[in-house]
C-alpha cells in the first residue's frame, strides 16, 4: 500500500513568519538539528517545512494531530535528505503499517516543494 503527500510553499513566507516571530517562529517548526542542517537558509527551512505538510497529508492527519516537530528532516552523510518520524507522528505510521519512506525536495528562490511517499505491506488482492 502507498500513501502520499505532496505540499509548495512561497519561500517569502517563510521569511514574513521569521521577521514577525524570530525565535518562536524556529523553536515551534523545527528541530535543533534542522535548524543546523538549513544552515540559516530560509529556502532550505521553506522545504523542510513543506516536508512536514507533505508528510502529515501522507499520514491522513494533517498537522494538528502530529506536532511540527514530530516530522524531522536530517541529512545523512551524502547531504540527501531523510525523514524521522517521533511521537505521534511514529504512532501513526505505525497504526498505518508503513515501512518506509521516500522524500523528494526542491526549492528556488521562490518556491519550495516537497513530495513525501509512504510504503506499508501489501495487500493480497487474490
Amino acid at each position: 500500500m502507498l500513501f502520499t503527500g505532496i505540499d509548495i510553499i512561497e519561500v517569502d513566507r517563510i521569511d514574513q513568519a521569521i521577521l514577525r516571530h524570530g525565535q518562536r517562529f524556529f523553536d515551534r517548526f523545527f528541530t535543533p538539528r534542522e535548524l543546523i542542517d538549513a544552515s540559516g537558509r530560509t529556502p532550505a527551512l521553506a522545504a523542510r517545512f513543506a516536508v512536514k505538510e507533505a508528510v502529515a497529508k501522507a499520514l491522513g492527519t494533517g498537522i494538528g494531530k502530529v506536532s511540527w516537530k514530530n516530522i524531522e528532516v536530517r541529512l545523512n552523510d551524502d547531504g540527501k535528505p531523510e525523514l524521522h518520524l517521533h511521537d505521534e507522528a511514529r504512532l501513526k505510521a505505525d497504526e498505518l503499517g508503513i515501512e518506509s519512506w521516500s522524500i523528494s525536495i526542491s526549492h528556488t528562490h521562490f518556491h519550495a516543494v516537497a513530495v513525501a511517499i509512504a510504503s506499508g505491506p501489501k495487500i493480497n488482492l487474490t
